[in-house]
């Protein structure tokens, strides 16, 4: 018996995975905290004393979740993703909007992770504040054409960066936790932090809705169960269950820390930077803890390249997208997905001048829309399964489906008039045009007979085929065109627009000369239009019952930068008679070096 199956050696191991699928989740530490402070801060600053039982109540959540995902690796070993279990067990409305909430996740990913990237680059060296979207914007760039060239992501490669990163962050914890006080302090000085708002149990609930952000990502594994090593299922709950502990402990850690030391928001830093700073003092060590987290976010946004263009090809699959995120370039890259997610990320990078913290709230009510169909969709195939067991797997995925939809009803209303309205307008707008294109497809199959047998085709005569060769110069291209044109069946004619009449008639001296046995046809051109007078004779020809084929030469450039000098005409005209006639539109290409 082989050690492992064929191909085995390339799929993931649990560690493996861990580097692969969890930089997403893990990296989110990073600003999870951090929106929690920010919205404690507001009943002053002994509030942010309530940074630790919010990030218990966090670290209760995601219990539930790793455990419901658990279940969800075990229900769909394919890939369990919201999209697909959403399509499976609620039906297409909410496959739907699992879908649109998931183009908002990957996208919304990019752009945080970057954002907070630059954010840490700007605590370590000061003269990146207000750069940071310059910054960003360099990354965004970076990776786009990375992925457009098609590096592929290696799991051996990641490994170095998420251990840097889980070390850097549990050495921050570990030493800061020993220090009586903060060894250093960094970013300016925030000035009296007035109360703006009494510390109740609505400031508690938007400080767990908006500190969820660190639970973005805990779905990846469950997306890729494939992905992982035989028995995948089993591989893959224990990785789920090793980012639940990793996250768990930092989370509390980096709470409590910020308990200890009463961290407050400070301008021009971080709040993971004042906690390094509070550690480890301004040495070399507070600069690799800050480039590792941008390190570690950059890569992290980089997993929504290799996520977003496989759904939108999904989607495609499923004729609720255009076909062309189908299509892959020869390295093999999903080109389309990664330019589409490249543009949507930079402009909403541009729209909130790369602010981490404005992006957030958007950034978590999408997760959680993923999360809530998720485990709703668990619930109802437990019920309809009803294995053994089933009633307490029901009970513990519509708890967490519950939990979730709370936070996000939570964070749409307390960030309703600061943007998340947003969400009201683009989920329902990526709703209908996933909608109307599948409804577009579902139409065009329907007038094609996608499916049917067709009628035998009838077999046409030889003298109602006629092969049409437009002529503006007697040359090798010509010749060419021509040699291929005697080689289809029926009467062969070319033709020329008379736009100058001295160089038609001089074409025609030549043509004479020549004598291809071939006629030459001389076109009259009122308007000096090549494409109007074409097309007119074109479906001058069609109307009189010929079955008309069109012959194009084109002359193609080896190289790239040699294609701009020459004339595009033999393209212009196949578009405009594709678009304009019936007749068969035939490509020669004349390549030259």
């Amino acid at each position: 018996m082989r050690r492992m199956q064929r191909g085995d050696a390339y799929r993931l191991t649990a560690f493996g995975g861990l580097a692969a699928l969890s930089l997403d989740a893990l990296s989110s530490v990073a600003y999870g905290p951090e929106a929690i402070v920010l919205v404690l801060v507001a009943a002053g600053a002994a509030a942010v004393q309530w940074t630790f039982p919010v990030a218990l109540a966090i670290a209760a959540l995601l219990l539930v979740l790793v455990l419901s995902y658990r279940q969800v690796i075990a229900a769909h070993p394919d890939g369990g993703g919201a999209y697909a279990v959403a399509k499976k067990d609620l039906g297409p409305g909410a496959s739907l909007l699992a879908a649109a909430s998931l183009v908002v996740d990957y996208v919304l990913t990019v752009a945080v992770s970057l954002s907070a990237g630059a954010a840490s680059l700007a605590s370590a060296f000061p003269a990146l504040r207000d750069q940071e979207l310059a910054v960003a914007l360099a990354a965004l760039t970076l990776i786009a054409v990375v992925n457009l060239i098609g590096v592929a992501e290696s799991a051996r490669v990641l490994m170095a960066p998420m251990l840097l990163f889980v070390g850097c962050v549990l050495g921050v914890i570990a030493v800061g936790l020993l220090r009586p006080e903060p060894v250093a302090v960094v970013g300016d000085a925030p000035g009296p932090l007035v109360p703006y708002e009494a510390l109740g149990v609505w400031l508690l609930l938007k400080a767990f809705a908006a500190g969820c952000a660190a639970l973005t990502g805990v779905e990846a594994i469950a997306n890729a169960v494939p992905s992982f090593r035989t028995p995948a299922v089993r591989r893959a709950q224990h990785t789920e269950v090793a980012l639940g502990v990793l996250l768990c402990v930092m989370l509390l850690g980096l709470a409590l820390l910020i308990r200890l030391h009463h961290v407050v928001p400070r301008e021009g830093v971080t709040i993971l930077a004042q906690l390094a700073a509070g550690a480890f003092g301004t040495g070399w060590p507070f600069y690799i803890v800050n480039v590792a987290v941008a390190i570690t976010l950059g890569l992290a946004a980089n997993t929504s390249f290799g996520g977003l263009p496989v759904l939108l090809a999904l989607l495609a699959k499923d004729r609720r997208m255009p076909s062309l995120f189908t299509l892959r370039s020869e390295r093999p890259v999903f080109r389309y997905g990664v330019t589409a997610l490249a543009i949507a990320a930079g402009a909403i990078l541009i729209v909130v001048d790369a602010e981490t913290h404005d992006l957030l709230p958007l950034y978590a009510i999408g997760v959680f829309i993923g999360f809530t169909l998720s485990q709703w969709g668990l619930v109802r195939h437990w019920k309809r399964q009803r294995d053994p067991g089933w009633a307490p797997r029901a009970a513990l995925n519509g708890f967490g489906a519950c939990l979730t939809a709370v936070a996000a009803v939570v964070l749409l209303g307390e960030k309703f008039t600061e943007g998340a309205w947003l969400l009201l307008v683009i989920i329902p707008l990526l709703i209908t045009l996933f909608a109307r294109t599948e409804n577009y497809y579902r139409t065009v199959a329907a007038e094609l007979r996608l499916g049917e047998i067709p009628a035998r085709p009838e077999k046409g005569s030889e003298t109602a085929a006629l092969v049409i060769v437009p002529v503006v110069a007697v040359s090798e291209a010509t010749a060419r065109a021509l040699a291929a044109a005697l080689r289809m069946r029926g009467e062969i004619v070319a033709v020329a627009a008379e736009i100058d009449p001295d160089a038609t008639k001089r074409l025609s001296a030549r043509w004479k000369e020549w004598d291809p046995g071939v006629p030459l046809t001389v076109l009259p051109c009122p308007h000096r239009s090549l494409i109007a007078t074409l097309v007119g004779y074109v479906r001058k020809q069609s109307a009189a019952g010929r079955d008309v084929t069109v012959l194009l030469a084109h002359v193609e450039a080896r190289h790239w930068w040699h294609r701009p000098l020459h004339n595009p005409r033999g393209p212009v005209l196949g578009a405009a008679l594709r678009a304009r006639t019936d007749a068969v539109i035939a490509t020669l290409p004349i390549r030259v070096d």
